[in-house]
């Protein structure tokens, strides 16, 4: 009995071996440092985001400064101007709402610019490691920057300077 369980453990640890699978390690971040395309597309969007940024806030300081003014006054206003007055500030917060809406939204500038420059890269790097992952017979390829739950990792599975190569970007 117990040399049948010894045994089938034994068969069961060579099975195990002959099905392993082979495992490799990128990080998207550092790819991504070393494309200079990359690069010039995050400044670019750094730059934009400041602009976008700056503008809506100059339209809720307008909004914030509007309803200071309208507080510091009201008592001296008639029910008509304190109406008028009222609806002004809610289009201005309102504009302010919209315009951040437009930029930073799902569907913003910003979303467009990142499908215009970002998107063709990562495109790129997909491609460049389904590419090798074919080649050398990877099973799983794991992106160290996007996945948390990685706590270590041995260096020598990280074929990241591997895609830069395959990319045309030599490290």
């Amino acid at each position: 009995m117990r040399k049948s369980v010894l045994l089938i453990m034994m068969l069961f640890a060579v099975s195990m071996a002959a099905n392993a699978q082979k495992f490799a390690l990128i990080d998207t971040e550092y790819i991504m440092k070393n494309i200079p395309a990359a690069q010039s597309a995050n400044e670019q969007m750094q730059e934009a985001t400041k602009k976008y940024q700056s503008e809506v806030e100059a339209l809720a300081k307008e909004a914030q400064k509007m309803f200071q003014d309208y507080q510091a006054k009201s008592s001296t206003f008639s029910a008509a101007q304190k109406t008028k007055t009222e609806d002004a500030i809610v289009a201005k917060e309102k504009a302010a709402a919209e315009l951040k809406r437009n930029y930073f939204g799902p569907e913003g500038e910003l979303a467009k610019m990142r499908d215009k420059l970002i998107t063709p890269i990562q495109d790129d790097i997909y491609e460049a490691v389904k590419a090798i992952s074919q080649q050398h017979g990877y099973d799983l390829i794991i992106d160290r920057a996007s996945a948390t739950g990685i706590i270590f990792a041995n260096p020598r599975i990280d074929i990241s300077d591997e895609i830069l190569r395959k990319l045309g970007y030599s490290n």
